[in-house]
């Protein structure tokens, strides 16, 4: 899901303290914020924008496409599903810890009704130049600007470091997927590395992994397909079998999801496979 200048945002949450600091950052970069919910401030208006009862509310008065959700836990699989049967084409849902059982749910009626969903527990999606959405530091120039490598993280501070790194070896991005790092998440490595392979302005490919999961050999088999320049980092090397490491989905067992394999796998696709993201720089040159 890459959201362009010209899609309209609702924000689910937009009261809170953080809907309201993050909105006002989204509508200073440039993203198009339509409207807001809160089911118990339907009528008002908050950052400059109506504030509904429900996300089937605002798509009657003020059409959405993309829903970002700054919404707590318990509460995600009801703001999810009325965002999904209000008819929005993708939910960017931020927030972590939400029940598993909740996820799987939200997950098959996002599909029963062709929406897509970036998250759960993502830091968001960035169009250097045009729009973000999420928490992701888009306005910082020294982090953050139009180019043409596109980046695919499941790590929201991996993903800004590679970023700095890149911008700081004279880079700029087209495009910043953050595709989160729970087990069960709506876009995986594989869709968002087939939306940048399909994007215009992507013209080389940065991906960010960790170890747990296949979501990287998954991914690989699809890159070996590709004509543009891909390059991987994949945080863990050293983390010890059986261990769970920073998100929920980081943890190895056995010969499974291990950086060995995730590292072999992307190299025998022809991914180039950096050690550290600050080698990101002198890889692009070389291509």
């Amino acid at each position: 899901m890459i959201v362009t200048g010209k899609d309209r945002v609702l924000i689910q949450g937009i009261t809170g303290k953080q809907g309201t600091f993050w909105t006002e950052r989204m509508a200073e970069y440039g993203t198009r914020i339509v409207g807001g919910v809160n089911p118990k401030k339907p009528g008002i208006t908050h950052c400059d924008v109506p504030v509904y009862a429900s996300a089937k509310d605002a798509m009657k008065q003020t059409p959405f496409d993309v829903s970002v959700l700054f919404i707590p836990p318990l509460g995600c699989k009801a703001a999810a599903l009325d965002a999904i049967e209000a008819g929005a084409k993708g939910l960017c849902i931020l927030t972590e810890h939400i029940p598993v059982q909740d996820v799987m749910y939200i997950m098959a009626a996002a599909k029963d009704n062709g929406t897509r969903i970036l998250g759960p527990n993502t830091a968001g999606q960035v169009t250097p130049g045009e729009a973000f959405v999420g928490f992701m530091p888009a306005f910082d120039k020294e982090i953050f600007k139009p180019g043409d490598v596109g980046v695919v993280s499941r790590s929201g501070s991996l993903g800004t470091l590679l970023c700095l790194n890149l911008v700081q070896a004279g880079y700029g991005e087209s495009a910043f997927i953050g595709i989160g790092g729970d087990p069960i998440i709506g876009t995986t490595t594989l869709d968002a590395l087939k939306a940048l392979d399909g994007d215009s302005r992507t013209k080389k490919i940065v991906l960010v992994g960790e170890i747990g999961g296949a979501m990287e050999e998954a991914a690989a088999e699809y890159a070996a397909t590709m004509n543009k320049p891909i390059f991987a980092f994949i945080a863990g090397q050293a983390s010890p079998p059986g261990k769970k490491m920073g998100h929920a989905g980081a943890i190895v067992m056995g010969d499974r999801g291990t950086y060995a394999s995730k590292a072999s796998a992307l190299s025998e696709a022809g991914v180039t496979v950096l050690n550290t993201p600050s080698e990101i720089g002198a890889a692009l040159a070389s291509a």
